[in-house]
């Protein structure tokens, strides 16, 4: 089966550990990042993922190390420098100033390079001072075909934590949309627990979410009612994400597995033409670049990936008894993995094919 390249977020975690932290702060060295850079893109093609939106490093050559390996591959990526100037280890944190600084520079050298597009990217804000979400707002002011991204009502503890941090403020996301950082292009990480208030602020302001089961699942935080966000009263843009940091697997067809339990917890029953269509065209109407990747169509910059339907024995045996095409996609959703991706093209490029047994 041939289906558009799937569109996907991932997250690096804003969650210190010292086993978390020492691993971050290799990307210090350019040539560990590129390194890193290198197979984590690869993955992303075996998995079928021809367009991330991605978290670097508070490190700039981070940033550098994946936008050399995207463009080399010709990738569409998203992407930033995290911003972070308080609650995390000294060696990880930059100042307001050189967070603008830094984030200024890489948008010049970086956005709209090829395909490439630049993300603004406060971790999460309790890891920035309201004067880093200000100038986060003004760069993104002035640089406002960029995107911003960053994370909001994960979990119940930390929706309390930014009420203590930031206690003028109705809510988690009235930090964001106070500083300017809800907008066409704002990709908001989970918004688990997100109030019907700020629904509407999300619908209002353009606002995305990036809907990632399978780190929610792991850490314990909840599930998406992505029903709930898609009310057609005030639809929220939703798109799925792998969240690799917490999310447990690159495979976006073992994350729409997981996607199809938390809407069962939900009470709500996610067919296979809603969930592919999060994994596609969805995500690529959460980032506002529907005209370019997500669907196959003349004009489209031909992301495709080709499916192997009967990628192992089990389920070549279940195949036997799909009534429809339906059923078939909803087979590959509930036991396929990375090794129903037969092949990955990005911009008409063959990237990746699987050998062949």
């Amino acid at each position: 089966m041939v289906s558009p390249g799937q569109v996907a977020v991932s997250c690096q975690r804003p969650v210190y550990t010292k086993s978390r932290t020492r691993p971050e702060r290799k990307y210090a060295d350019k040539a560990f990042a590129a390194s890193v850079a290198k197979v984590f893109l690869n993955e992303c093609l075996k998995n079928g993922i021809t367009t991330n939106c991605i978290y670097c490093t508070v490190f700039p050559q981070s940033v550098d190390a994946l936008f050399e390996e995207a463009e080399r591959l010709g990738m569409r990526i998203a992407a930033g420098k995290v911003l972070m100037n308080r609650n995390a280890p000294d060696y990880l944190l930059d100042t307001t100033q050189s967070g603008y600084d830094d984030s200024k520079a890489l948008i010049g050298k970086w956005h709209g390079r090829g395909r490439l597009m630049y993300a603004i990217t406060p971790r999460f804000a309790p890891t920035s001072t309201a004067d880093q979400l200000e100038s986060a707002g003004a760069l993104w002011s002035e640089f406002p075909d960029c995107y911003m991204q960053t994370h909001v009502s994960e979990n119940r503890s930390e929706v309390a934590w930014v009420k203590e941090l930031f206690p003028d403020r109705k809510g988690y996301l009235d930090v964001y949309d106070h500083h300017k950082l809800c907008r066409p292009r704002a990709v908001f990480g989970h918004g688990i627990h997100l109030t019907d208030d700020e629904m509407d602020c999300m619908h209002a302001t353009g606002s995305a979410i990036s809907h990632c089961p399978t780190s929610n699942f792991f850490l314990g935080s909840g599930y998406l009612d992505v029903f709930r966000a898609a009310d057609k009263r005030r639809p929220v843009r939703v798109g799925l994400g792998t969240d690799l940091g917490a999310g447990t697997s690159f495979s976006i067809l073992l994350t729409l597995n997981e996607a199809y339990k938390a809407a069962q917890l939900n009470n709500h029953a996610l067919t296979a033409g809603h969930a592919y269509y999060l994994a596609t065209r969805g995500t690529a109407h959460a980032m506002y670049i529907e005209d370019k990747v997500g669907s196959i169509a003349p004009g489209m910059e031909a992301d495709i990936v080709v499916l192997n339907m009967k990628s192992t024995p089990i389920i070549e045996y279940r195949m036997q008894f799909a009534k429809d095409i339906h059923e078939a996609l909803f087979i590959q959703m509930t036991l396929g993995d990375d090794r129903a991706v037969q092949a990955t093209y990005v911009a008409g490029q063959l990237r990746y094919e699987q050998a062949k047994s």
